[in-house]
């Protein structure tokens, strides 16, 4: 589908639900399990009216990736203004990798917020996620360290996990002299299946004793791709945006062998042990398949012992962090993360 033609129809049906009255927009929210954020409601109808399907026909990936990020981008507000950005390249196990440095300070030296974007390892960038890097960057006054990770169905497990790890050590390494920042204090961060990557990276990093993580924030993370049979996934299979086949597409792209995704690398959730893991910040969204998963991370966390803070944002779908052309709940997810990450940057 065309961006052009997307946004068109967004206007559309917010036109109509204007003439139609309140009456209209409020009974797309009802769901037999809850109720949904009117601009939710909105998108959900008219991805249903359109019969969006990013991989109807088997296309090549590389249309995937064309299409989401066209879409993905009238989604998301004009970037805000960020100090200072940086794009380069940091050496990896199969090429280089690049990465994106956002600081709303120019002359201190801040903590460090690794964050790995989200699209199924297959889709997103640099680029697809550059508003939610910049905001966190404004909000938290830490440099963010964005990471632009090999891609599925390309590279599949460990590719990305590996440019995650190589990521994490570049900065621990070299992020005071080549950087300028605080490397005694480094955070992981990402969303989705860039959420995956900060878990395992955090479990590898306990388990090969070091570098030190002053905390990890898992935004709607994938958390056990070994397994599909949560709830969430059960109410929210299909027609909330991510749907399961999506996640079936993601998933035997990254992890194509069935085995392979009882590793607690590309699952984390069935690690053996949750005990020296980071203090972690969690967001889930009520409409969003990854919801439980998400959530059952949260106890395991818990029962360890592990301080962990936890928000689901109701009346939301998976990914509404990145729309904040819609959702005035994405800068609100930012702010109260900004909050809650204060103690471990002190």
């Amino acid at each position: 589908m065309k961006a052009k033609t997307i946004i068109l129809s967004i206007a559309v049906l917010i036109v109509l639900s204007a003439i139609s009255g309140v009456l209209v927009i409020r009974s797309w929210q009802q769901t037999p399990y809850g109720k949904l954020h009117p601009n939710a409601a909105l998108l959900l109808k008219l991805i249903q009216f359109k019969n969006v399907d990013l991989f109807e026909g088997n296309p090549p990936i590389d249309q995937v990736r064309k299409q989401s990020a066209g879409s993905r981008g009238l989604l998301q507000k004009f970037p805000v203004d960020v100090a200072l950005i940086r794009d380069d390249f940091l050496p990896g196990p199969i090429g280089n990798i690049p990465f994106r440095c956002y600081s709303s300070q120019k002359n201190l030296r801040p903590p460090v917020i690794i964050y790995f974007h989200g699209g199924g390892w297959a889709l997103g960038s640099l680029d697809s996620h550059d508003n939610i890097c910049r905001s966190l960057s404004n909000k938290t006054g830490c440099m963010i360290f964005s990471v632009g990770y090999h891609l599925a169905p390309e590279h599949p497990f460990p590719g990305a996990l590996n440019d995650a790890w190589a990521a994490l050590l570049w900065v621990w390494q070299h992020g005071e002299k080549k950087l300028h920042a605080d490397t005694s204090k480094i955070i992981v961060a990402g969303d989705s299946a860039g959420g995956n990557l900060a878990a395992a990276v955090s479990i590898m990093a306990r388990d090969r004793q070091g570098p030190a993580i002053a905390a990890q924030i898992l935004i709607y993370p994938v958390t056990n791709p070994s397994s599909m049979r949560t709830e969430s996934y059960k109410h929210f299979s299909k027609g909330y945006f991510l749907t399961k086949s999506y996640m079936n597409h993601f998933i035997s792209m990254y992890l194509p062998d069935p085995e392979v995704r009882k590793n607690p690398y590309a699952s984390p959730l069935i690690a053996d042990s949750f005990k020296d893991l980071p203090p972690a910040i969690v967001i889930t969204a009520q409409f969003d398949p990854l919801r439980d998963e998400g959530e059952q991370y949260v106890e395991k966390l818990k029962y360890a012992n592990i301080p962990v803070s936890h928000t689901c944002y109701k009346g939301m779908i998976h990914g509404f962090l990145s729309m904040d052309r819609i959702f005035g709940d994405a800068q609100q997810a930012v702010d109260h993360i900004a909050i809650l990450l204060k103690p471990y940057l002190q």
